[in-house]
């Protein structure tokens, strides 16, 4: 699949610490635990690198939760970027993505962003001309999709149209917005869709309001439109908002540099 950093963030602090890891979050109903991929970030680097002393954590969500964006996955990112640069570790981007794909498939996309061709699990990378500029209005409804549940309920038989993504390539070397747009292919929606019709929904009022395309991010349930300017995405984010009771956000896309 071909995967992209947009402009929607989190925020995250580290300070040093005697001992041990404490991790303070702004937002209830997520564990501030070592179940939670900030904590296993830096406490992996700790063990690997046999780090005397602790860390603090500060995390401000922007990010919604169980999503389909990837939000804990960027926080594991950040945490490794971060502990390198506060214990001097001098870590280079290929170590950073070994740690960051022992604590998920999305961690290391996170750590490089940018534009990538991701496959194995998804910690195969390989680097992909920046996407056209262009921005992204992302919608999450009020649900929560489990992305094992999708997974465990994906048929390959099911889904009526599977990516290209030899021609997506190709779009996007060419800087075609219009072509990407014609390309975007998500087969997870054969299953999510098939529980939560609001998706659909979301999809198709994205279309009705100027979006040059539309689909289901991840294993969902955040829907996402592409917009061509600034003017074509506060006209979808403002449809969205007031015909949907989304959390909606207007963003762009977020190039290597």
């Amino acid at each position: 699949m071909v995967m992209q950093s947009v402009g929607l963030y989190d925020t995250l602090q580290l300070e040093r610490i005697p001992a041990g890891i404490q991790l303070d979050i702004d937002v209830p109903g997520l564990a501030a635990d070592a179940s939670n991929l900030a904590w296993k970030a830096a406490q992996l680097v700790m063990d690997t690198c046999g780090l005397t002393g602790g860390v603090h954590i500060s995390l401000a969500k922007r990010i919604p939760m169980a999503a389909g964006l990837a939000g804990g996955s960027a926080d594991a990112a950040a945490v490794l970027r971060g502990m390198d640069q506060l214990f001097n570790l001098q870590l280079d981007e290929g170590a950073l993505c070994a740690l960051g794909e022992k604590l998920g498939s999305d961690v290391p996309f996170c750590i490089l962003g940018g534009t990538m061709l991701a496959s194995g699990r998804g910690e195969i990378l390989r680097r992909l001309p920046d996407l056209p500029e262009c921005y992204v209005v992302l919608a999450k409804p009020p649900i929560s999709v489990s992305t094992a549940w999708a997974y465990q309920n994906y048929d390959a038989q099911g889904a009526e149209r599977h990516p290209d993504n030899d021609a997506m390539e190709k779009e996007i070397a060419r800087g075609s917005l219009k072509g990407v747009s014609n390309l975007l292919c998500n087969v997870l929606e054969s299953v999510t869709i098939k529980r939560y019709e609001e998706i659909s929904h979301y999809k198709q009022r994205m279309m009705e309001h100027g979006a040059l395309a539309s689909m289901m991010s991840g294993s969902g349930p955040t829907v996402f439109a592409l917009a061509d300017s600034r003017e074509s995405a506060g006209r979808i984010a403002d449809a969205m908002k007031a015909g949907t009771d989304a959390a909606v956000f207007s963003v762009k896309v977020v190039s290597r540099n």
